[in-house]
This record gives C-alpha cells, structure tokens and sequence, in this order.
C-alpha cells in the first residue's frame, strides 16, 4: 500500500537545530491535522504537560513492577520532535508518539536507562564520506545547520537515506525493523482516525521504511508477542552535558551547547560574533584575558578559515581554532574551559510543578525549597555548620539520599573543617531521577524510605565492618530506630566473630561515628562501649593473626593496624589505649610475625615514645640481618617500618643510618626484588617529605666522598649505581 499523498514525511537528525527550522518550516507549510512523533506511545498522556516545561527535559518511563527498569527520551530546545510536539500544542493539533512501545523496550534484557543503542551503521558517516568528507559533523553543518531555505531538505534527506538503505539493507538489525512495523501500524491508525494532512517526524533512517505501508498483516505479525508491562512516567529535567554523545547517550550529539546557540541565533546571521562574545565572558569569569578587541579579530579569524576551506560560513571547528589562536594565545587549557562551558555546556531543564511525581520525588522537592537547596548540573561546593539547624537539615537530607542511592552531595575528603562543619560537592545528574523512581518503592519521604533501607541493610548484614558501616550511616542520618537496629547488628555479628583483623577493621569508621555522635544527637558513651569491645577482642588476637601469613594477608593486617591505632588515638580511653599498646608490644616481639604488620606497629611504638630509637635500631638491625639482610622478611619490616610519614625518619640519623646501611648493602638483583615492596611504601611519602630523603641521601653521599662511610673505601661505580636504584625509587612514586 502506498503512503497516502497528505502524509508528509519529515526525516531528522536527532537533536539537530537544522532538522529543527525544517521542521517548523514544514508544518507551518501543511498545516496536519495530527502529528506523529517518534517515541513511546506510552507518553501520549504526559504530553499536556509540554507547556509547563523547559528544554532540555526527558520523558522517563520505568515498568511499575520493577522500577529500576527505567529509560529516558531527551528532548532539547533545538530538537526537531520537540518543535513538532511544541508546534502542536501552539496550533491546537493532536500530537502523538508512534514508535515501539516503551514496555517492549524495557523488557530486553539489557534495557537500561539512556543506553540509546548505536545502530550497527552511521548513516552520517557514510554520506559524509561520500561527500568528500572526513568527518561527520561538519558535513552536517555544511549542508543543514548552514542550509538557508530549510523548506527543500526533508525531500532531499529522504532520498539520501532512501539510497542508503538499499545499499545497506543487509545492515539493518531486528529491533530496528521491529520498531519501523510499529511505526506503521501506529500510521494506519492515525490515517484511519483522521481525514487531513498528517505529519511524521521520525529519524531519517527510518523514512525509506515509512515510504510503503504494505500489508497491515504483515507488520501485525512482527509485533506478534510484545511484552505487556504497565508502565508509569513523568517528565526530568535533563542537560546539555546528558545530550552529549561522550556521555554514552546513544542518539547524542558532539555540541549540544553549540547547537543550541545556532538554535537561540537562527535568522540573525550574528552566530559567530555572539558565540565569541559568550566565550569572552567565561575567560574572564576565571580571571583569564579576553578582549573585544580580541573577539573581533577571531571572528575575522574565523571567516577566514571558512572562506579558505569552501563552507558557506563558520563551523565549529573554525570558531574553535580561531579561539585557540586569538583569545586562548595557543594553550588548549583554556579551551578545554570553554569546551566543557559552552560546547557541551550544563544548561539543565525545569519541570512545572503540575507534572506528575512519586510521592519520594515531591517530598524531595519540598525539602529542596524549604532548605534552600536547589539542583543545579554544574559542580557546586558548599560548606555547612552542624550548629545551624538549616545545614544541619541539609547534611541529613544529602546523607539519606545517599542511603537512597542518590549521591547528590559528595564529601569533600580534601577539606577537614572539624567537629561541627562539613564539606561537599553538589553535583546534580539527570540519572538520580531513576533512583528516585526506583527508591520510592521503600517509602513515600526521604526520612522514611531511608530507614527502611538502613534497618533492612543492618539485619541482613553478616560482618562486623558490614555493621559499623550501618551503624555509621545511621547516625549521619539521624534516624533513631536506624541506629537501634545497626547497634543491634553490631552486637550481633562481633559475638560471631573470630577474626581479629576482621574485628580490627570495624574501629575506623566506629570511632568517627563515636567522635561525631553527639553532634548528631547520638550518646557518645553507648556508641564508645562499642568500639571498646570490638577493640579488648581485635587487641588480643592481633600477634596470633600477623603468625605465618602470606603476603595478601599481611598487607590486609597493615591496614587494619593502622585504621585500630587511629582509631584509638581519637575514641579510645586511657585504659583502652594502654590495651592496644600492650597488643602492639606483643606482635613486635613475636619472632615469627610477618614483617609488614610487625614493622608497622614498630613504627607506631616509635612515634608514639614507646619504644625508643636505640630500640628501634637493634630491632631493624636484627630484622635485616637475621636473613642475611636481602631476604623478603626484611624487606617486608623495613616497608612496614617506612609506612606512614617520611619527617621523623629523617630527622633520626641513628634509624635513617640503619635502613641506609641495609639499603646500600643489597644486591642489585635483591634491590630489585625489594623495588615493590619499597615503592609502595615510599608512595605514602608526601612530595616534600621525599625531597627531604633526597636531600639526605645526597649528603650521605658527598660525606662519604669527602672522608669515607664507616671505614671503607668510596666505590664510584657502586655508588652510581645505588644511587640509580634510589633515585628510580623515589622518582617512580613522584612519576
């Protein structure tokens, strides 16, 4: 069957501002009764909700029965649907999406939100070649996004893809035949219910499918079986930075910024000099220098190019490499700047608050407004007191969204601003929506939805670590019958427990939970009883637990030392410190005890004047000659023993002489067996703690020179070549 006369087919580029003005010029030419567009069916009832919405936004439909079964369809200013459902609404016609429907979609087995598929062939790349060209997007530009009578392009687009289909028929995969019989029979059904014009707006690609109707039956027969799932919606906002093919968005564009400037410029013919106007504007917002006079002499620039490569006027990459050479002064930096600005850009849609949402979703905007807290897609830092009640509530609301698995706000780990302040990195991203969808079937508020997930998590978790993070998580969230049921869990799983490493590696984040309790309205002293606990029994099968083990082993032992000693250092009381010093004392005097945590704790006893340097001293000597000085026991002490910081190392000439002598002793084949072991403790030193070692490594070396090292005579070779192992070492890290 023939496609009918009043039917016009209007085939575009996803998210391109030519297709758009084609588009727009085309209907107000045929002036449809109806109009068709590609997308969801299941999305027809969400369309009355266009006029209160502001591009960039997405349809999001997820299957109510599992919500994390969830997919987007994005929808910029400048997008060529969106035109047509904006047109729509502005004249009064119906408007109708007619592509396969979204329950189909979802129930493939590797549905996943904005995971568009990339179809197997680039019809743009091909007509690009074609064309002479070698690469895609400007081809584009040249012939729709420079086009001056728009008007002409839907015929010519059509017989492109027309030709390019039947070369490449072999090419096209079930889905998209799937899709295309559905597109069908959604036409017939509109050409049944209306009598006038009828406008398609579909991806080029599929025009030449949508040339011939042919049998009902057969098209019947390959949507023969769809899954049926009920499926619920609602309008997102969504972001430039989301429309970018580099995000993974299967119909993304390389410039979503940039196209919704020609967008914004259509008919003004002053695109370029706008678009170096807005670029001066971001230099100068991070202080860099950026002329009008410098704006002007790169759009010449940029005419120039254009003239010189045959385009009818400026692309993208002559507008970019006028910038690099007029305001960026050759740096990319700068550029880079601007690509991630204005090329791509973070412009992010709102939502009016008629559109349908979760119960979660709306309590989660009401919070929003009342703590002044808006969602933004740039990266936002901000600094909060506990003391305020304001931030306070800001602080829970980020912590309960991320038990929603929405981490909205991420901890600034670089700034430590103490007790009662906190910093984070606001970052809002389109995806958190599906979260959100997918959390409410725990709960109608954040508050509670949150602690069902915390309760639920603490009685099923099995370690103690599993429930001191529970725990921990709890109290950040200030939700009491969370923190009972976390307590409980605790309790649980440390009397189960055998490992004392296990026990040991739960102090870290319970001492942080015990140092913090009270500013978020937990007692301290029930949360302290705790930590005590897990800390008398980790204390006491800490030497037992470091007694002939392997490597792996040895290296978990490390950490967990390290995590228990700052532990204690920060929750502990006197008589808890003086069980884990006890339990320290016994690993280093166990004979038997690998050497990295036995170093380690070594270390430890040291800083803390426990064990004094002559100690120390005998202890290393003994360490690295015990097994000949190039076995893996002393190089193992020796990197426990170097963990940590470099300051003191230095400062002891008695310790610093000790490793140096073991050091310059190896062989250059043991040094080399050493190097791993060694490098991964000298990568903990800061920059200027091993410049300090550098330096004194280099004296060491200019004294020996100068008058000999303990008696012996000064070897250049020798020394050259340990002091190429040194170097390689300290390089290494710092590399």
């Amino acid at each position: 069957m023939p496609l009918p006369e009043r039917v016009a087919l209007l085939g575009i580029r996803h998210h391109g501002p030519g297709s758009a003005r084609m588009v727009t010029a085309a209907l107000d030419a045929t002036r449809p009764e109806v109009v068709l567009v590609e997308g969801p069916p299941e999305g027809d009832a969400l369309l009355a909700h266009v006029p209160g919405l502001v591009p960039p936004v997405a349809l999001l439909l997820h299957d109510e029965a599992e919500p994390a079964r969830a997919a987007f369809w994005p929808f910029a200013e400048f997008s060529p649907e969106w035109r047509a459902v904006v047109w729509a609404h502005e004249h009064g016609v119906p408007v109708r999406f007619f592509d396969l429907p979204a329950a189909a979609s979802l129930a493939e087995p590797d549905s996943t939100p904005d995971s568009t598929p990339r179809a197997a062939l680039d019809p743009l790349g091909v007509l690009a070649e074609a064309a002479g060209f070698d690469d895609p997007e400007r081809w584009w530009e040249d012939v729709v996004e420079h086009h001056r009578d728009p008007t002409d392009l839907a015929e010519a687009v059509a017989e492109a893809m027309g030709a390019l289909r039947e070369e490449f028929a072999d090419q096209v995969d079930a889905r998209t035949l799937r899709r295309e019989a559905a597109m069908r029979q959604n036409l017939r059904r509109a050409l049944k219910d209306f009598a006038g014009p009828v406008a398609v707006v579909a991806g080029a690609w599929h025009v030449p499918a949508l040339r011939d109707l042919g049998p009902a039956s057969v098209d019947a027969a390959a949507l023969k079986g769809l899954p049926r799932r009920k499926v619920s919606g609602t309008w997102v906002p969504w972001s430039h930075g989301r429309l970018a093919a580099d995000s993974g968005y299967g119909a993304g564009v390389a410039s979503p910024g940039w196209y919704g400037h020609l967008w914004e410029c259509a008919g003004r013919g002053d695109a370029v000099a706008r678009w170096f106007a807005r670029m001066c504007g971001v230099l100068r917002a991070e202080d860099l220098p950026a002329s009008t006079a410098g704006a002007v002499e790169a759009v010449r620039l940029a005419d120039a190019l254009a003239a010189m490569r045959g385009r009818p006027s400026p692309g993208l990459s002559e507008v970019l490499e006028a910038a690099l050479a007029v305001l960026c002064g050759g740096d990319e930096t700068p550029l880079r700047l601007v690509h991630a600005r204005l090329v791509v850009g973070e412009r992010l849609g709102e939502v009016g608050p008629g559109v349908p949402r979760s119960p979660l979703a709306a309590d989660l905007a009401r919070a929003q407004r009342r703590l002044r807290l808006p969602a933004t897609a740039e990266v936002k830092p901000i600094r909060l007191d506990l003391r305020k009640d304001t931030d306070r509530e800001r602080s829970k609301l980020l912590r309960r969204l991320e038990v929603l698995g929405v981490p909205w706000g991420t901890p600034d780990a670089t700034r430590t601003l103490g007790t009662f302040a906190e910093a984070w990195q606001l970052h809002w991203k389109p995806d958190f929506e599906v979260a959100l969808a997918v959390a409410a079937r725990h709960g109608t508020t954040v508050e509670a939805a949150a602690r069902r997930v915390l309760v639920t998590g603490a009685a099923e978790a099995t370690r103690v670590v599993g429930a001191a993070d529970a725990l921990s998580r709890s109290v950040g969230c200030e939700i009491p019958e969370a923190v009972a049921a976390a307590r409980e869990a605790l309790d649980r799983c440390a009397a189960a427990a055998t490992d004392a490493l296990e026990l040991l590696a739960a102090l870290p984040d319970l001492a942080t939970t015990v140092r913090y309790g009270s500013v978020r309205g937990t007692d301290p002293d029930l949360l302290r009883v705790a930590l005590h606990g897990l800390l008398a029994r980790g204390a006491v099968g800490l030497p037992l637990a470091c007694r002939g083990v392997d490597d792996d082993t040895a290296e978990r032992a490390l950490r967990a030392v390290d995590g228990a000693d700052e532990a204690v250092r920060l929750a502990a009381d006197d008589e808890h410190r003086e069980t884990w010093r006890r339990a320290l004392g016994a690993l280093v005097a166990m004979p038997d005890a690998h050497g990295l945590p036995s170093g380690r704790a070594t270390r430890l006893l040291w800083e803390s004047g426990l064990m004094g340097s002559d100690d120390v001293a005998v202890r290393l000597h003994r360490a690295v000659s015990g097994t000949g000085g190039a076995g893996v026991g002393a190089t193992a002490f020796v990197a426990g023993f170097l963990r940590g910081s470099a300051a003191l190392l230095t400062a002891d000439p008695r310790l610093f002489a000790v490793v140096d002598e073991w050091l310059t002793g190896l062989s250059g084949a043991d040094f080399e067996a050493a190097v791993p072991l060694l490098r991964r403790a000298v990568a903990e030193f800061s920059p200027a703690e091993r410049r300090m070692l550098g330096d004194r490594v280099r004296a060491v070396g200019t004294g020996a020179r100068a008058g000999g090292v303990s008696g012996r005579d000064w070897d250049e070779e020798v020394a050259g070549r340990l002091a190429g192992h040194v170097r390689e070492l300290l390089t290494g890290v710092a590399g």
